[in-house]
């Protein structure tokens, strides 16, 4: 059995034996979330020319590290029979539990970070551990959340119970920073503190420790997060507030439009807000839009009345938009809804083991079996293919579900599919937003599209009925490129498209050029990459400041450069 618990001399010596020419294959994976030593054995193991097999065989790693062993297979043991609880290990979840950087966390504080790594909330987590106990099972606080979220008693029950997380400034500097992760605190970027100084804005408020006297960052998170994520509003759950009044500097034009993840660490919906003209973010989960959740923050200076849904509207439940599944489902799985679209699936040897497990019961698998086969249907999003099979969604069910065109993707690899679609846009929740954009632009629009992706914003305008003058993309990614040019060719788009690989490179006489040439922009758009923002990146976690998420501020120089210039010209 494979063990990759933790990075031994031996793991390191794999490392190193890979060849030079396999560094951007295993930077690849390690984007991805996987550690490189993990990543060097598969492709020692695998080659380098066969992706795909690759990332079977670190899924296969990771099922064979947190699964119990075969001589004591899950569906064979009861709770009374087992004293240390099987759901207690899932480091298949990339969970700090086995983490070698937090051995040395309270037992309380591992629970906390395995359940944000699931996509539960900071505060139901915390509250959940509070209340039950931190010697409880994994799967009984999960139970105990769910419970909670079913609860009629109120909207959130949960958040009437004391949980209160340790506080920021009473923590050890060396676990300043995220209260979900207590990483370690990194140096800020130079290129913040570069945009900060040229903002006006100043550092963050300094504050004088007890003992030592030493200076530490404290970052004030004032920016609220709602359980239920319905920004100002959705189709079905339409809201009371119809208007909003925005700070006078975010005012257009242009209109501009960013995207990331609801759920990131402390301070950057703050950090994102105050250099975004201090707009307040709008929080949507896109199960209000289609079959799976998507919980995502919008900072916008769009209209907010008068919002439509595009049309015809999607299926908003998994048996609606996957009929032919619904004669396989177990009356025990009573999931309608998927969980977030991830960039990965779940591998061949995982849904092997769940179909041996339940074709060793008659009838209804019993309740621990049924847990542990929920908890891998849930994460990965599996769905039932035949008697006792689940399988992982196809990359055109994964398009489906996030409103692109069938077969948008299709030409790459089944892995970039995955990793395309995992990272794009929800075109239904984006069009929703940009409906107000129709009546203002009926003769086109001017796009300056930063992080393009695969297209989500485009396609969004499109589908609404909005011509496109013109595109300045920008996207880093071949293969999203392709992708995007590949739309844009089979839809006849009669505008002019220009594309560019680098937001870096992005220079503010390339945006005098465009500006003079198309008389200025008429919405700047994007969503800078997630990799140290989303809770399943445990290891580099590190919010704006990361490697790759320090990326925003570049999307808020090039959008104050372009406002700038726009207002020079009126």
């Amino acid at each position: 059995m494979v063990n990759f618990s933790g990075a031994s001399s031996s793991d390191m010596a794999s490392t190193s034996a890979v060849p030079s020419a396999s560094y951007s294959l295993i930077r690849h994976f390690v984007e991805m979330g996987y550690p490189e030593y993990m990543v060097a054995k598969a492709i020692e193991e695998n080659g380098e020319h066969d992706e795909e097999r690759i990332l079977d065989a670190l899924l296969t790693y990771k099922a064979h590290n947190d699964y119990p062993s075969q001589k004591e297979p899950v569906y064979a043991l009861s709770s009374s029979e087992n004293e240390n609880d099987p759901w207690d290990d899932m480091s298949d979840l990339e969970s700090c539990l086995g983490d070698e950087e937090d051995g040395d966390l309270p037992d309380k504080e591992k629970k906390l970070l395995h359940l944000v790594d699931m996509d539960f909330h900071v505060d139901e987590a915390s509250s959940a551990i509070d209340v039950c106990g931190p010697d409880t099972s994994i799967t009984d606080l999960i139970d105990y959340i769910c419970a909670a979220r079913m609860s009629k008693r109120s909207d959130f029950p949960l958040r009437e119970l004391p949980h209160p997380l340790p506080d920021y400034n009473e923590m050890s500097p060396g676990y300043r920073g995220c209260p979900s992760t207590f990483k370690k605190r990194k140096q800020l970027f130079n290129a913040e503190e570069r945009v900060e100084r040229k903002a006006g804005i100043g550092r963050r408020q300094q504050k004088e420790s007890g003992k030592n006297h030493k200076r530490v960052w404290v970052e004030e998170d004032q920016v609220h997060i709602p359980k239920h994520m319905i920004g100002f509003g959705v189709p079905n759950e339409p809201r009371l507030m119809v208007q909003r009044k925005l700070p006078e500097a975010a005012i257009g034009p242009p209109y501009f439009y960013f995207e990331n993840v609801a759920c990131a660490p402390k301070g950057v919906w703050s950090t994102i807000s105050r250099f975004l003209y201090e707009v307040e973010p709008e929080f949507v989960d896109s199960l209000h839009f289609c079959p799976a959740a998507r919980k995502r923050g919008y900072v916008h200076n769009l209209p907010i009345c008068d919002r439509f849904p595009l049309k015809p509207i999607p299926p908003l439940t998994i048996q609606a938009a996957l009929p032919l599944t619904k004669k396989w489902w177990p009356s025990w799985d009573r999931r309608d809804k998927f969980t977030c679209l991830r960039t990965c699936i779940g591998s061949a040897k995982l849904t092997e083991r769940i179909k041996e497990a339940l074709e060793c019961c008659n009838g209804d698998p019993p309740l621990e079996t049924q847990k542990y086969v929920l908890y891998q249907c849930r994460k990965w999003n599996l769905v039932w293919t035949g008697k006792n099979k689940a399988a992982p969604l196809e990359p055109d069910e994964k398009e489906m579900l996030m409103g692109y065109p069938q077969n948008h993707t299709r030409g790459a690899s089944r892995t970039e599919r995955y990793k395309t679609l995992g990272n794009s846009f929800q075109v239904d929740t984006v069009a929703y937003h940009f409906s107000v954009l129709k009546r203002m632009f009926p003769n086109g629009i001017t796009v300056l599209s930063l992080f393009t992706g695969i297209g989500g914003a485009e396609i969004a305008l499109h589908r609404l009925g909005i011509p496109l003058k013109a595109v300045v993309s920008v996207e880093v990614s071949e293969v999203s490129r392709s992708i995007f040019r590949s739309w844009w060719e089979q839809t006849n788009q009669t505008g002019d498209l220009i594309e560019l690989e680098d937001v870096q490179l992005l220079s503010v006489d390339k945006l005098q050029i465009y500006i003079s040439s198309f008389g200025g922009f008429d919405l700047v758009v994007g969503g800078s990459p997630c990799n140290n923002l989303t809770g399943s990146n445990i290891h580099h976690r590190d919010g704006l400041n990361g490697e790759h998420s320090v990326l925003f501020f570049e999307f808020y120089r090039i959008l104050d450069t372009v406002k700038c210039m726009m207002a020079s010209n009126l």
